[in-house]
């Protein structure tokens, strides 16, 4: 009786212990820990800012604190808030939280998700800080209009695909890993546009932070190249920067081999689906740039790194060739690699690459003639941009 009461006992604890783990993982893939954690504050205790078109919001403590966490959330409750938007006192949360694309998550995986923010997350008696929208504009009734309007019902519109890689991609990048909050484009309720592959909208492209973030309808990568920039935010020929490079560090780098590798195949599953953008005529445009100007500052800032061709060197500096941030119709993310810099995210075993900006070595003009290079020989032609453009992206990133 003795051993079958450990036995008993010791089965539970693995019971017990597995749930957190699991829940872990799935917390990761689903991004928590950046969203929910202030720079240098306890994880997961909340105060990340948001800028929103009406005010700034701050995400709230979702540690298992009583007062100021969600300790007093019964699992009901829980669910509630995470799939509907609805917190435990019945105020509608801002849909900056990606609950729409929640929904669409298990109801094994939502489980395991409470029992880790219950037992496996330390409890922080932080605060949660009010939003910075004015009273006239706070008013949070209106969001349940947005609910009716824009949430589809929990865990209701999953698609069945025949194969269950592509199945588990889809389950991965339209639930828990909420890729079309930043890659597809918003509509005017600041709705996304379409939240599954039934409509081509999703994930074909959106501006997010002053960052473009690309479409993921028309990728060309081989599969092991988007699965390492999936998982270390590099590949043999491009790199991800700005917003990404965060999603990378907190969340998606933590991916299992597999999970990665069902996110590329569905991702590259959807090529052809919508058709490449419509090249800009460039020779419309009015902006005052010099061609010759640009090629030699080129040669001078850019091209040790880039190649004189703009191919870059395998695993190390990407491509400018195809690259989505330079035939972008935005070039707003791109004047902001040039002026402020970028970084790749460092990843376990990978350190990061960091390209310097040279926003105080060029001036406002010279800037305009390299990124107008840049985007003529390897942007399929996109438009120009003048020095006003430069000096605004300067002016909004000091």
């Amino acid at each position: 009786m003795r051993i079958v009461t450990m036995l008993l006992t010791s089965l539970l604890s693995v019971s017990a212990s597995a749930a957190p783990m699991a829940g872990e993982y799935i917390a990761r893939v689903a991004d928590c820990m950046a969203c929910h954690t202030a720079e240098g504050g306890a994880p997961l205790a909340g105060g990340k800012k948001f800028p929103t078109p009406v005010g700034d919001i701050y995400s709230t403590n979702i540690t298992p604190d009583k007062t100021h966490g969600i300790g007093n959330y019964r699992y009901a409750d829980f669910e509630k808030a995470v799939r509907q938007g609805i917190a435990k006192d019945g105020h509608p949360l801002y849909p900056a939280m990606p609950y729409p694309s929640y929904a669409r998550m298990s109801d094994s995986d939502i489980h395991a998700l409470y029992d880790y923010f219950m037992q496996g997350v330390a409890p922080s008696a932080k605060a949660n800080q009010e939003s910075d929208i004015p009273w006239l504009l706070s008013a949070r009734w209106p969001l349940h209009v947005w609910n009716w309007l824009f949430l589809d019902e929990p865990a209701g519109k999953a698609g069945t695909l025949s194969d269950p890689v592509l199945q588990r991609g889809a389950y991965l990048v339209e639930g828990a890993g909420h890729c079309g909050a930043c890659h597809t484009p918003r509509g005017v309720a600041m709705n996304e546009k379409a939240y599954s592959n039934h409509d081509e909208t999703f994930l074909s492209g959106a501006m997010i932070d002053g960052w473009y973030a690309p479409s993921l309808r028309t990728l060309t990568l081989p599969e092991n190249e988007l699965t390492s920039l999936i998982v270390t935010g590099r590949s043999k020929h491009a790199a991800v920067s700005g917003s990404m490079a965060e999603v990378v560090s907190q969340s998606t780098q933590y991916l299992t081999h597999d999970d990665a590798t069902a996110i590329a195949r569905y991702l590259l599953s959807l090529n052809g689906d919508t058709p490449a953008a419509t090249p800009v005529n460039h020779a419309a445009a009015t902006a005052s740039a010099s061609p010759a100007a640009g090629k030699t500052l080129y040669g001078r800032f850019c091209s040790t790194c880039h190649g004189t061709e703009g191919k870059g060197t395998d695993d190390n500096v990407p491509s400018l060739v195809n690259n989505p941030v330079i035939g972008a119709k935005e070039a707003t993310p791109l004047l902001r690699v040039v002026a402020l810099g970028a970084e790749t995210p460092t990843t376990v075993g990978n350190v990061s690459f960091r390209m310097p900006g040279y926003g105080d070595v060029m001036t406002d003009e010279e800037m305009r003639d390299v990124v107008n290079y840049v985007r003529q020989n390897w942007g399929n032609g996109a438009g120009n941009v003048t020095s006003d453009d430069v000096a605004k992206v300067k002016q909004s990133h000091p």
